[in-house]
């Protein structure tokens, strides 16, 4: 693929090290990949500006900022929505953490938290009075997996 960048095994090690603790020094890093410190900067600051890296992130317990419940809908919309359209049903919803586009059905996946079950009604009601949403349903999580959490170290 033209314009993808080139990444070596050294550079694939430093994202996942990045992936597990991004908070982790360059130091520590180039402890791990046979590196000195200034080395993996430079390789992470070329990452970087690659666009290979393109934030830092922390991990919420969102049971603690007060939305507990996670649930996903699967959002329907009309033949005639464009795909690109598709997100916007969510604008302005802040319990609303994400909207996955799909290729068949349903249309697109909307991450949702919210405190409990009223206010995931209150929510997919919201969604259903859009005007744009055809039919929904819902999914509530009962647990996540994922295997940067299932490291032990």
């Amino acid at each position: 693929m033209a314009g993808q960048p080139l990444l070596d095994a050294t550079d694939h090690e430093i994202v996942a090290l990045l992936r597990e603790d991004a908070r982790r020094t360059f130091a520590d890093v180039a402890a791990r990949v046979s590196l000195s410190a200034p080395a993996v900067k430079r390789r992470v600051d070329r990452l970087e500006q690659e666009g290979v890296i393109t934030g830092y992130t922390v991990e919420l317990d969102h049971a603690k900022l007060g939305r507990p419940l996670e649930a996903f809908v699967e959002l329907r919309f009309a033949g005639t929505t464009k795909v690109d359209d598709i997100s916007s049903v969510a604008a302005g919803l802040p319990e609303v953490q994400a909207v996955y586009t799909t290729a068949g059905d349903p249309d697109a996946l909307g991450l949702i938290r919210v405190r409990d079950v009223a206010d995931l009604k209150r929510v997919i009601d919201l969604l259903r009075r859009s005007g744009r949403v055809t039919g929904t349903k819902t999914l509530m999580v009962l647990g996540t997996w994922t295997p940067e959490r299932a490291q032990v170290d």
